[in-house]
């Protein structure tokens, strides 16, 4: 697999984290999920035992959703691969439909149906605070389709369909998963802090979400062109410019 696809699939799972239907629920995912209330947190006797039961809530939660993803993942790399004969046309219509979701999360235009949220209820049984139920709630997340996190990730699996096997499939969409579950384990360990930062940072989403799109329509390009050598080549040069190999060495 092209190292251009797992960086994309890992940056994109970056913009997913970002995205404005993202990240402003985050601290609100890790509050309902551990049961934790902001008592606990200010209170120095209970503060300990409640941070650490967000972390293994948020822990539980992001193997929850990279669980699914990864499913997506294995069955768009056996589609991929029962294609295989027509990848060529499969990578071009892919990368229409990629440049077609950039536009989208830009704004060109809009469409009502992928406006619509669609998630699945959790049972009502799960009860908040529970790691199962947070591993539960994760998968939910995942299945999940929203209006500025569904481009992304469709576009994704739609690069996973264009891998060889089922297998590369699924790792691209663990890479994926690894750029949406990183920041978010670290939103959970720094809890307090994170999310007065998180406040801080919501008027700019919007530009974030510009910055996704364009990132889905230069993808798209290169899906369409079959030019991701090109990401590679431009990365050689890149090193090449701050004297990569020279910084191994004195390391």
């Amino acid at each position: 697999m092209d190292l251009a696809f797992i960086i994309s699939a890992f940056f994109a799972g970056l913009i997913t984290f970002l995205a404005p239907c993202t990240l402003p629920l985050v601290p609100a995912y890790l509050g309902f999920m551990s049961g934790v209330s902001t008592d606990e947190l200010k209170n120095p006797e209970t503060a300990k035992a409640a941070r650490r039961k967000i972390i293994v809530n948020g822990a539980l939660f992001i193997i929850g959703f990279s669980l699914i993803f990864i499913l997506f993942g294995t069955l768009a790399g056996f589609a991929g691969q029962a294609l295989a004969a027509f990848q060529i046309w499969f990578r071009r219509i892919g990368g229409i439909f990629v440049i077609f979701f950039g536009l989208l999360m830009i704004g060109v235009f809009k469409l009502k149906f992928l406006q619509a949220e669609h998630r699945i209820k959790p049972p009502s049984f799960l009860k908040v605070g529970k790691p199962s139920s947070s591993l539960a709630l994760g998968a939910a997340f995942g299945v999940g389709w929203t209006p500025c996190v569904g481009p992304i990730l469709g576009s994704i699996l739609l690069l996973a369909s264009t891998s060889s096997s089922a297998l590369q499939g699924a790792f691209l969409l663990a890479v994926f998963s690894a750029g949406l579950a990183v920041p978010f384990l670290l939103v959970a360990i720094g809890f307090s802090k994170a999310t007065q930062y998180i406040k801080k940072i919501t008027k700019y989403l919007n530009i974030i979400s510009i910055i996704g799109g364009v990132f889905l329509i230069i993808l798209g390009i290169l899906l369409l062109t079959n030019r991701f050598s090109f990401l590679i080549s431009y990365g050689y040069q890149i090193f090449q410019l701050i004297e990569y190999d020279g910084l191994l060495d004195y390391l």
